[in-house]
Formats: C-alpha cells, sequence, structure tokens
C-alpha cells in the first residue's frame, strides 16, 4: 500500500534572537526558533538552559544526598575521566626526519670568507631550528615552503639564478 507524500512548503520565519528572516531546518520545522548563525545558537542555548533551570524538574536537580552519591559512584567506575593521559608511545604526526651526518671539516683560510654559507650547508638541524623559531612552526610542509621563499628572497638579493625547481 502505497502512502501519498506531501510536500509541505517551509516558510521563513524572523529569529528570537537577531529577528531577521531564515529557513528553519526541514527536520525541525515544527521546534526551530533560532537561525543558525553562533550567536544565535548560543542565545538558543541560553534561553533552552533558563527554561530547563525554572521547570520542576530542573530545580534542584544536582542537589541533594542522592545525586551526590551518584556522582560519587560514577567517579569510582570512571576513575581519572576527567585526566587526560598521553600515551608514552604517541609520536608526532609528521614524517620523522633522517640524520644527515656531515664530514666533519677543518677550517682553512679560504673557508672565512664564506663561513655564514658552510655553516648552513654543514649543519641543515640549525637551519630547521632558526626557521622553526623564526616562524613559530615545527611542521615539515610550513618549514619547507618558508625555506624556499627564503632561498628564492636569497638569490634575488644577490641576484642569482631565477627560481629553484620545487620538490
Amino acid at each position: 500500500m502505497k502512502r501519498s507524500v506531501r510536500k509541505h512548503r517551509i516558510r521563513s520565519r524572523k529569529c528570537k534572537h537577531c529577528n531577521q528572516l531564515y529557513t528553519p531546518d526541514p527536520r525541525n520545522r515544527w521546534h526551530q526558533k533560532y537561525c543558525e548563525k553562533p550567536q544565535c545558537r548560543e542565545a538558543s542555548k541560553q534561553a533552552s538552559q533558563r527554561k530547563w533551570l525554572l521547570s520542576s524538574n530542573g530545580q534542584g536537580y544536582f542537589c541533594g544526598s542522592v545525586h551526590v552519591a551518584r556522582v560519587q559512584a560514577w567517579r569510582k567506575i570512571h576513575p581519572g575521566y576527567w585526566r587526560r593521559i598521553v600515551p608514552k608511545d604517541a609520536t608526532a604526526l609528521q614524517d620523522v626526519l633522517s640524520l644527515h651526518l656531515s664530514t666533519r671539516q677543518t677550517v682553512t683560510d679560504g673557508l672565512t670568507r664564506h663561513a655564514l654559507q658552510d655553516i648552513c650547508s654543514v649543519q641543515p638541524a640549525l637551519m630547521v631550528g632558526l626557521i622553526a623559531s623564526l616562524t613559530g612552526s615545527t611542521l615539515q610542509d610550513e618549514i619547507a615552503e618558508t625555506t624556499h621563499r627564503f632561498i628564492v628572497s636569497g638569490r634575488d638579493i644577490l641576484g642569482n639564478d631565477p627560481q629553484p625547481p620545487r620538490r
């Protein structure tokens, strides 16, 4: 037996908080009194909370020895529920940097002229740490993007080759 389905036109309503017209959600059109704006949803929550606290069920809901015992029993069953426990084997959500050990170099007279370049090429951890400190981020993707921008800017200043190829 087929049931006829009637399509109801959903009419716009005025929000009880901001007084602007909105179209209610079709699944909740009979009860929805507030629009979807965050401040209106907050006002809806506050009105709902006020209504609950003024109702006969809401008055004194958390008061009395019965409720104290109920909460104590729940806490006994769920010890440490409110504490955030971080597992000891938790790793970051990024790839682990591989260590690139460079060969030990001796300082020569010719090296002093380009000391900054030699320090940067010999000590990649220094560069990563410096960029992380400048950007305030330790995510590899953001460090790589910042490094690329630094290289392009440095080459522009020095008048070297155009942009290096992106990886």
